[in-house]
């Protein structure tokens, strides 16, 4: 089943500073605040939201379509994206901006220090849904407000279901908001804290938001998940990871797992759980799109957790 992937494109830079910023941040003097950090551990990754979920997909045999706004340094991402394989014609290059990039500093307590330069992302309205009738499943992924706002309402208005992930897009919209996209919506997915943001802004449980509609996913990391569906909730639990080395990324592994599912027609119990070993495999590998993973290890992953095979 094709489907498109609306959200973001981007660039990871991520420095390691050999010491923490509390021994070189003084509280009293935060007004006049002017510090500086030696980062001698450096590298760039591949990111952003509708990469990451295209390259879950691709690795379980799916046929992503990544739609995303990028900029004048987007070369290197664009050749990936064809060694991967992965079909690009919705990748549109705008010129004289740059790709969305973050920049994060970490220090030895993990602490994080992130600049996000949006860039061309700001811009991805003037992608719009292909009237092209090969679509047959989507999902809106954070993203510029405007474009996830336009991308909603064309995949409702063309009648292609899709998931509404409001992941870092939380504090671009209000509770009335959230209700239009979800009223759109065939699917929503949340992390722990998002959701609470969501009951809390909409005023409604994720029981009345989940009647809205065909199924409500929340994740909550080591505690596994829970797929509001058909007026009950299913309780996923975590597929074991070998290693815990990096959760960037982790959430877009797991949303590639949940498209999988629905365009394979699988029930909801194994769908959550081919997410959930998606995240657990991505969680063993630095960087979002660096884990390695096919149809035939993903399924032996998941006979080892749940002691069935998923096909």
């Amino acid at each position: 089943m094709r489907t498109l992937i609306c959200g973001s494109v981007a660039y990871d830079t991520v420095m390691v500073f050999q010491g923490r910023f509390a021994d070189h941040i003084l509280p009293d003097q935060v007004h006049i605040l002017n510090v500086s950090f030696l980062v001698p551990e450096m590298k760039r990754e591949f990111g952003g939201c509708a990469g990451n979920i295209a390259y879950s997909l691709k690795c379980l045999g799916g046929d992503p379509l990544p739609m995303a706004t990028v900029g004048d340094d987007a070369g290197p991402y664009l050749e990936r994206l064809d060694a991967l394989d992965i079909d690009r014609r919705y990748i549109k290059q705008l010129s004289g901006t740059y790709t969305a990039q973050a920049f994060i500093t970490t220090d030895l307590n993990d602490n994080q220090l992130t600049a996000f330069h949006p860039g061309a992302m700001g811009q991805s309205h003037l992608n719009a849904i292909p009237a092209d009738g090969g679509i047959q499943l989507g999902i809106v992924a954070p993203d510029g407000r405007d474009g996830m706002q336009q991308h909603a309402q064309q995949f409702a208005e063309k009648g292609i279901p899709f998931i509404f992930d409001l992941g870092q897009a939380m504090p671009l919209f209000n509770g009335d908001e959230l209700l239009w996209f979800i009223a759109r919506a065939s699917y929503v997915t949340l992390n722990d804290y998002e959701a609470r943001v969501v009951v809390e802004r909409t005023r409604q449980s994720l029981e009345e938001l989940a009647g809205r509609v065909r199924a409500l996913v929340v994740t909550r990391g080591a505690e596994g998940s829970a797929i509001y569906v058909n007026g009950s909730v299913l309780h996923i639990p975590v597929a074991g990871a070998r290693t815990v080395v990096d959760p960037i990324g982790c959430g877009d592994a797991y949303r590639g797992g949940l498209l999988y599912g629905i365009a394979q027609g699988f029930d909801w119990e194994t769908t959550g759980r081919l997410a959930a070993v998606m995240g657990s495999i991505k969680i063993e590998a630095s960087g979002a799109q660096n884990y390695m993973a096919d149809r035939a290890s993903v399924a032996e992953r998941f006979r080892q957790a749940f002691n069935y095979r998923p096909w």
